[in-house]
């Protein structure tokens, strides 16, 4: 018996396929689909939030120095004039910043390899590409969702039925986030 199921597609048409629907489990907590894909999602989201939750404290805080532009009310920056030239004027500001240890920086180029970009557009310019903003999933695993399933061993996601989809009889499910 094969350890997957090849859901009447081609290889790369089924990596795509899962990819998609497990970035978007993790990125809206549930989604609807059929009984057969929902399975296989379960497998790939189920091991990339096992990996988040053993990686989630594995990262060293530190304290930076950066140079950041000063900006004014309108959130331009601030320039001066300096032998005869405009300058921007820069502020050095004390930053912290959690540098991965390198299991956590491993664990998150994997889940790279599965989970794809996502832009998230907001309401009121849907249509545009002014302040659209890129949702990075990975931290969205290790700070969000890994802390709820820290004391869980498994079982982190659940599959409802709700029933025969109307059009070819396949069985529909909620695959969700426990």
């Amino acid at each position: 018996m094969a350890g997957y199921r090849k859901l009447s597609r081609t290889a790369d048409q089924r990596k795509a396929l899962l990819r998609n629907q497990v970035t978007a489990l993790i990125y809206r907590g549930k989604i609807v689909t059929t009984e057969q894909k929902a399975k296989e999602v379960r497998k790939i989201a189920e091991g990339l939030i096992a990996m988040a939750v053993r990686e989630k404290d594995n990262f060293d805080t530190v304290t930076v120095t950066a140079k950041v532009a000063r900006k004014d009310a309108d959130g331009k920056r601030v320039k001066e004039v300096v032998d005869g030239k405009k300058v921007t004027v820069y502020d050095e500001v004390q930053k912290e910043i959690k540098k991965d240890q390198p299991s956590r920086l491993h664990a998150r180029r994997q889940m790279l390899k599965v989970l794809y970009p996502v832009t998230e557009v907001p309401q009121a310019a849907a249509g545009k590409k002014k302040n659209t903003k890129q949702i990075d999933l990975t931290a969205k695993l290790f700070e969000e969702i890994a802390p709820k399933y820290a004391d869980r061993n498994g079982g982190y996601t659940r599959i409802v039925k709700i029933g025969q989809r109307k059009g070819d009889g396949a069985m529909e499910v909620v695959l969700e986030l426990v």
